[in-house]
């Protein structure tokens, strides 16, 4: 697809994003800035992406007879899934009759929304390096894989979450019960089957951005090359990302292994766009954790050090257009939570924000905030990563968000 319509005309070309948080909130600025019509769907309204986009539309993704009657009566060139719960059988129905396109491709978006698809791909099918794992049903059968196979400390996740959500880390028996719990509780689709996980004491956890684009040299012939980004470093608290860096160090040879992991991983995928590649690395070791097929939350940090960030970058590669991974300087992101469970809340202290150097924000737009919701992100670019990483820390903390009093703020 080179060639790109006019928005709201008979030959617009029209992409259709399956969930609209502040990751499709970007990727659909991005497509409006080459001129695509927009369709951002999502199970709520007023989600951030829909604020945005040329059409909002509001379903339960999960529903496969409501997603089918959205997508035939909207007719989008293209379906990009943003988020887990999607049904994703339908979506391969949809793409097999030739109705429409799936971003990279429906089995991607099937193999991915679930942890137990893609790490049986990854381990099972393509034999790479992974934590020792077991799925499981039951508490029993939890209990009984930590104590038979597993052992402590581990780590235990619903098989389909995003986030963080639904994950503990266990060090002792009386942990399980409540692990167990929360993971069943956790997961997008409540299904109760759970991951346990053996830990891997690695060093530093990255992601790995990588891109399947069509050949960018002229007069190519039409193929699908891959792209990396420099490596992303970041922190998480309870699975959850709380602050992002890029590039992160890394030796040349666990760099290289990380980078064959992830095209191993993305060429069986197949498809084109951007996937976020998740690894463990110790020395110069390097373990497959996990893979989104889209834009990755600590990506977020590419705002501000790439050329063009993930949110581009995964335009450009849907629409067949070329894609450039350069880093432009280094950076850093930290999240803005939401301090307070209200709805439409109000941001104190931005201009104290943007007074440290080099940074900038981005509010969200989320209609409601929870305590740990991911509200906004403060974004530093610095020569020096770690200068970098205490200026988004230092105007993150600055932001704070509260309810709003009766009348205007």
């Amino acid at each position: 697809m080179t060639t790109l319509g006019t928005p709201l005309s008979l030959h617009a070309t029209k992409v259709m994003l399956l969930g609209s948080g502040e990751l499709g909130k970007e990727v659909l600025i991005a497509l409006q800035r080459l001129g695509v019509e927009t369709i951002a769907v999502d199970r709520y309204e007023n989600a951030p992406g829909q604020q945005v986009a040329h059409h909002a539309r509001t379903i339960v993704m999960s529903d496969p007879a409501q997603l089918k009657a959205l997508i035939e009566k909207e007719k989008p060139d293209l379906v990009v899934p943003e988020i887990e719960a999607i049904a994703t059988s339908m979506l391969e129905e949809l793409e097999t009759a030739g109705v429409v396109r799936v971003v990279p491709t429906a089995r991607a978006a099937r193999l991915t929304m679930d942890r137990e698809g893609i790490r049986r791909l990854a381990a099972e099918t393509l034999g790479l390096p992974t934590s020792p794992y077991v799925f499981c049903d039951s508490l029993e059968e939890l209990q009984t894989a930590i104590d038979s196979q597993i052992g402590y400390p581990c780590v235990v996740k619903p098989v389909m979450s995003s986030s963080g959500k639904g994950q503990s880390w266990l060090a002792l028996p009386k942990d399980v019960a409540p692990a167990g719990d929360h993971a069943m509780a956790g997961g997008r689709v409540s299904h109760g089957r759970v991951i346990v996980e053996g830990f891997i004491d690695f060093d530093y956890e990255i992601t790995l951005l990588t891109v399947r684009a069509m050949s960018s040299a002229e007069g190519a012939e039409a193929t699908v090359e891959t792209h990396f980004c420099e490596p992303i470093g970041h922190r998480q608290v309870s699975g959850d990302y709380v602050e992002s860096w890029q590039p992160h160090a890394m030796p040349p040879l666990a760099l290289q292994r990380s980078r064959d992991i992830a095209r191993a991983v993305t060429d069986n995928l197949g498809g084109q766009g951007v996937f976020g590649v998740e690894l463990f690395v110790k020395g110069d070791d390097v373990w497959f954790s996990e893979v989104s097929p889209r834009p990755h939350d600590t990506g977020m940090v590419t705002l501000c050090t790439q050329w063009q960030n993930e949110f581009e970058l995964h335009a450009r590669a849907i629409l067949g257009l070329p894609v450039d991974t350069a880093l432009k300087s280094p950076g850093a992101s930290a999240v803005i939570y939401g301090g307070v469970d209200a709805v439409g809340i109000v941001f104190d202290g931005v201009a104290d924000a943007l007074r440290v150097p080099g940074t900038d924000i981005r509010l969200f737009g989320k209609p409601e905030s929870f305590d740990k919701r991911r509200m906004g992100v403060a974004l530093a670019f610095d020569a020096d990563v770690e200068v970098a990483r205490a200026r988004a820390t230092l105007a993150a903390s600055k932001v704070r968000p509260r309810v709003a009093g009766p009348g205007p703020a």
